[in-house]
């Protein structure tokens, strides 16, 4: 006997199959051909990496009790894998030892291969002093297409509607991730294999993650919040396949801005 909602999942699955597609086949894997337009592309997606975590933190706040005082939260299953995702996440495993949010992974990696910190430095900086995520997008000099990546994930963080929130974090996110980062290591061997250790640990680090416990831990909350609810899972697949073309229209940013830099041939 299938679960609740298996119908629904698959369709929604298949739905976004094309968008999915889309990402798999974009021309920046391929453009991403040397130190320079690598560390092109950090400066952009860093932004990915920073609001990946404020979509997480929204989940917590939805599915789990984060207020004082502290009452449980009706299901504690989802609890638990939330968690566990949390966990992971704000206080990974860092290369030798101790701990780092995959964030300051990036971060770190960012400084190691020498790309531009200055425009994600300032944003958080600005976010510190306690300006809002627009005011810091409008005033951190910001590479081109983050501005509009990072409100579309910031819209859906703030929302209410677990079952969008999870969507985007679900197919949006984990789901795509480790085969978005497989192509990216392979674009590392071809440029030097020994150069960029960090920025391999963490894409490395999130295709074996992702793929083999976030990723199915994500879709199992979808399930859990949508369930038979076909409502739900329309507007869970509407969410998801917008958060897939706000990726899209990144990568064709980012794209530009190389082409900009006469980095293409």
């Amino acid at each position: 006997m299938g679960s609740v909602g298996e119908g629904f999942e698959q369709q929604l699955e298949t739905t976004l199959t094309p968008w999915r597609e889309r990402l798999m086949a974009h021309p920046i894997y391929a453009q991403l051909r040397d130190a320079e337009t690598l560390r092109l592309f950090m400066a952009a997606h860093v932004f990915a990496v920073w609001d990946f975590q404020s979509l997480l933190k929204a989940l917590q706040r939805l599915l789990t009790c984060v207020e004082v005082p502290w009452l449980p939260t009706p299901d504690p299953e989802a609890r638990r894998l939330l968690n566990e995702i949390v966990l992971n996440e704000e206080s990974d495993e860092a290369p030798g030892a101790g701990y780092l949010s995959h964030f300051e992974l990036y971060l770190q990696a960012m400084h190691e291969c020498g790309a531009n910190v200055t425009p994600i430095e300032t944003f958080m900086g600005r976010l510190r002093a306690g300006i809002s995520v627009e005011q810091a997008l409008a005033t951190s000099a910001v590479p081109r297409g983050v501005g509009p990546f990072v409100r579309t994930t910031m819209a859906i963080a703030r929302s209410t509607e677990p079952h969008r929130v999870t969507a985007v974090f679900a197919y949006g996110r984990e789901d795509i991730i480790p085969a978005m980062f497989l192509r990216l290591v392979e674009r590392l061997d071809a440029v030097s294999p020994r150069a960029w250790g960090t920025l391999r640990y963490y894409l490395e680090r999130h295709i074996r993650t992702d793929a083999d416990h976030h990723g199915p831990q994500a879709r199992l909350l979808l399930r859990r919040i949508c369930g038979s609810d076909g409502k739900r899972w329309s507007e869970a697949g509407e969410a998801a396949r917008a958060a897939l073309e706000a990726r899209g229209r990144l990568w064709n940013e980012i794209v530009l801005t190389l082409a900009a830099k006469g980095e293409l041939e």
